[in-house]
């Protein structure tokens, strides 16, 4: 099926629910998202039975929860795209749908600040648990100094003939 196909099917499955269709991707609201993956994988004709990447996004003014879905038994894909505001960057698990969301949600959630509600062990996967902030917001200011190791490198003088 196509991306188009895909999306015509859950509107039709789920009627006033704010999907919308982005370039090969469906937009989906976060209050919409868990219903419209648990149809996903269930609706026997579309069987979405792999989550294959989920990764955060930041879009300057908000964040972006893009899920990278195929379905094994009939070899479709399609991309869900979740936009939440910086100042409420919080989206819900997915893990009880697909288990292998575990890791991406806690690595959207260490990386770039998006809280996945429900998540079964959230905590950082990456940084240190006592690092502050998420290095992949735009707007993110490395420390100089990390339990007082520098974190800034040292370059050395261009030689010059």
């Amino acid at each position: 099926m196509t991306a188009s196909e895909i999306f015509a099917r859950l509107s039709t499955a789920l009627p006033e629910r704010g999907l919308t269709l982005e370039e090969a991707a469906i937009r989906v609201p976060r209050e919409a998202l868990v219903e419209t993956v648990r149809r996903l994988r269930d609706d026997a004709e579309l069987n979405f039975d792999a989550l294959m990447c989920l990764s955060g996004v930041d879009r300057a003014t908000q964040l972006e929860a893009v899920y990278h879905l195929c379905s094994m038994t009939f070899r479709h894909r399609i991309t869900l795209r979740c936009v939440v505001p910086k100042d409420d960057p919080v989206i819900p698990s997915v893990c009880s749908i697909w288990p292998a969301a575990d890791w991406h949600e806690r690595e959207a959630w260490d990386l770039i600040g998006i809280r996945f509600e429900g998540h079964p062990d959230f905590r950082r996967i990456l940084c240190s648990d006592d690092w502050e902030g998420h290095p992949l917001l735009k707007d993110y200011v490395m420390p100089s100094h990390y339990h007082g190791i520098p974190l800034t490198a040292q370059l050395p003088p261009e030689n010059t003939p």
